[in-house]
């Protein structure tokens, strides 16, 4: 889950902008047609900081393994059922992440 995140450039990009306090951030999808939003977006929260610095680390590094320790610590913050480290599925990771990250908004 992780790893395709990683490679999700809008996603990237408005991470970037969201470690801003009180940044407005563009968003543009030629591909859809769209007009292009304005979004204010406030302070962001400890689980938004800790997925920008993972993924930029993930981008930045030159070693070959990246520990995801302050983003799943904070993940488990926001789901306790991820705490033990018993195997949880994938899917179940994504949408407590981007809930998480989305209820910090």
């Amino acid at each position: 889950v992780l790893q395709n995140l990683s490679q999700t450039p809008v996603l990237r990009e408005l991470l970037k902008e969201a470690k801003m306090p009180d940044a407005t951030v563009k968003i543009e999808s030629p591909e859809l047609s769209m007009e292009p939003q304005l979004i204010k977006l406030d302070q962001p929260g400890p689980l938004t900081l800790a997925m920008y610095q993972f993924l930029t680390e993930m981008q930045e590094t030159k070693k070959g393994v990246v520990t995801p320790k302050e983003l799943f610590a904070q993940v488990c913050k926001k789901a306790i059922r991820f705490k033990g480290y018993q195997q949880q599925d994938s899917h179940e990771l994504l949408r407590y992440l981007l809930d998480g990250m989305r209820t910090e908004e």
